[in-house]
């Protein structure tokens, strides 16, 4: 099941996924007059400074999530096509010119099937750039979350549960990006510990949504406050970001 996003708050709480996503735009050659996929755009709050770079150009924005692209539609305008879809389902009538993506390929299963598809829609030559959460992300945070999840009342929903991340290392990567047809790969891991803001907001929203989703609703509040409680007011989360780039041949 496709999970579904508080879209309003992480509108407003995403400034973390904002400083990523500066850096991966930084790694993006773009003339200003390309097509450019944004692979999971969110509520459009990076793709309009994707769009910033493009002042000729134009962006394909895709999200799983029905309010995320129910945000971004009205953020971005004319100058962007949005488009509900899992990414590992993707099919453009055009290919692009290049591919962006920022804190999404952690949330997909398949990065097999991801790939294909993603090199499917660029055009020869085009580029693919991206960072998500990679191997060792936020480990010590699930850790706890975990240990909550495994005592009464929760453990009946989540003892066991591995969750539907896929934090993927560097050399696999690389050797699925080679497998999917693209050349000039570059992978690697980068630590990038993260204090939010609005840690209540941030935990809920970004860490703990798959968890709650899980739980009925009676226990969700509960189920927040204590790994809040054990993760302290105001946590630092040890986020290690896997870097990508490659290009179609």
């Amino acid at each position: 099941m496709t999970r579904d996003w508080d879209a309003s708050t992480y509108e407003r709480i995403s400034e973390p996924q904002v400083d990523w996503a500066r850096a991966v735009l930084d790694r993006l050659p773009l003339s200003g007059d390309e097509t450019v996929l944004d692979a999971g755009c969110g509520t459009g709050r990076v793709t309009r400074m994707l769009l910033e770079r493009l002042p000729r150009g134009h962006v394909v924005a895709v999200d799983a999530a029905r309010s995320m692209v129910d945000a971004a539609r009205p953020a971005l305008g004319d100058r962007a096509t949005v488009i509900l879809s899992d990414l590992v389902d993707l099919e453009l009538d055009e290919p692009v010119d290049a591919a962006f993506s920022n804190a999404v390929f952690h949330w997909i299963p398949d990065h097999d099937r991801l790939f294909e598809r993603i090199h499917a829609a660029l055009r020869p030559g085009g580029r693919l750039v991206a960072q998500c959460g990679g191997r060792g992300n936020i480990a010590r945070f699930h850790q706890l979350a975990n240990e909550v999840g495994a005592e009464s009342p929760f453990a009946e929903h989540l003892d066991g549960w591995k969750g539907p991340w896929h934090f993927a290392g560097p050399e696999e990567t690389a050797e699925r990006l080679a497998a999917a047809g693209f050349v000039d790969v570059e992978t690697s891991l980068e630590e990038w510990p993260v204090t939010p803001p609005e840690p209540h907001a941030y935990v809920r929203t970004v860490c703990l949504g798959p968890h709650l989703q899980r739980l009925p609703a009676e226990l969700r509040s509960p189920y927040l406050e204590a790994v809040i409680e054990r993760a302290g007011p105001s946590p630092t989360l040890d986020y290690v970001r896997l870097n990508i780039a490659a290009r179609r041949a």
